[in-house]
């Protein structure tokens, strides 16, 4: 086997007195795809964090290619050969495409009058894209006019210009489509390929296990197991992370319907832009009413309609007892949450 690329020994994290890390030893080789997995607040993001220079740890030590790590920030890192693609939004609005790809490092587009040259940034950053299969963004757009999943991808090729040898995923297969996530599965294969190494972070088993070539399981800060591939059973892997032997399901077995007859909030022919074309929906008292389909399908435009967060061009939201639905005041009001996915 080869010697690791990555070498953290002893890791500990505290936050106060929250303890996210317990003397963590983790080692990552050339040509791996190393997933990691665990409930939340195991220390998976914590760990690959650490490595990635978004924060430092409370003790211990580590080495990047035989020499002494210690990166003073996740600019720093990635400038030295390990880059991250965070679980939450990376991304600045307000600015292009380009200007996100190339933040902080504007200067190489200077030319002799001192003056940005945004043909040759956008450029570039256009090229970013394909490279890594995105043939549909463009270095010139809005960020602010791309949907989330589509910023990831941005994010991912801010990361890859600069060909880390170490890539770390927190999570981000959550934001994608199934195209998007096609594009990110070919691009870690092809860096596995060339011996490049991933950090590979999910809370979808099946999907770990059919990426990754070694599992490690951490469970409240502490590295539980490392499975290799051949060993990979999703029995085992589950009970290392909960610490107990299962019994009976995992994962919801009782279908029965919970819904009762009356409804709680009643969409009517609903109408915005192209992306609700007179869309009826009725959720129940005592339902729990999933909404899926690919993105841009309309379901999160949906979702902003439910809580009145849009001038809907025709149709109307009402409670069970015709309270209309017309404002993110009146929807709080009548005691309607929303969580928005760009949170």
């Amino acid at each position: 086997m080869s010697e690791p690329i990555l070498e953290m020994k002893n890791i500990s994290k505290n936050f106060g007195s929250v303890i996210a890390l317990k003397n963590v030893d983790l080692e990552v080789y050339p040509g791996e795809i190393r997933g990691l997995i665990g409930e939340n607040g195991s220390g998976k993001s914590t760990i690959s964090s650490i490595a990635a220079g978004m924060q430092k740890a409370t003790s211990g030590r580590m080495t990047f290619k035989k020499q002494s790590w210690e990166p003073v920030s996740m600019i720093d890192a990635l400038q030295n050969g390990i880059g991250m693609v965070v679980q939450e939004s990376g991304t600045i609005s307000g600015v292009t495409v380009a200007e996100n790809i190339f933040l902080a490092e504007l200067s190489q587009f200077r030319n002799k009058l001192g003056m940005i040259n945004k043909k040759a940034m956008n450029q570039k950053a256009t090229e970013a894209m394909r490279a890594i299969g995105v043939e549909h963004v463009i270095g010139d757009m809005p960020i602010d006019s791309l949907d989330f999943q589509t910023r990831k991808l941005v994010e991912i090729a801010k990361v890859m210009l600069k060909n880390p040898d170490i890539l770390v995923i927190d999570e981000t297969s959550t934001a994608l489509s199934q195209d998007g996530r096609e594009i990110m599965y070919s691009l870690i294969r092809k860096l596995r390929d060339s011996g490049k190494a991933i950090i590979f972070i999910s809370h979808d088993l099946e999907e770990i296990m059919e990426v990754c070539d070694t599992l490690t399981v951490l469970r409240d800060g502490n590295l539980i197991r490392t499975f290799k591939k051949e060993e990979f059973n999703a029995d085992e892997i589950r009970t290392s992370m909960i610490g107990r032997e299962l019994q009976g399901d995992y994962y919801r077995s009782d279908f029965t319907p919970s819904s009762q007859k009356e409804a709680a909030i009643t969409a009517t022919n609903l109408k915005y832009k192209e992306e609700l074309k007179s869309v009826s929906i009725t959720l129940k008292k005592g339902e729990i009413l999933g909404i899926g389909g690919l993105a841009a399908c309309g379901m999160h435009t949906l979702g902003k309609a439910m809580f009145g967060a849009l001038a809907l061009e025709e149709g109307e939201v009402t409670t069970y007892d015709g309270t209309k639905i017309n404002s993110p005041h009146i929807a709080v009001a009548n005691k309607i949450g929303y969580v928005s996915k760009d949170r």
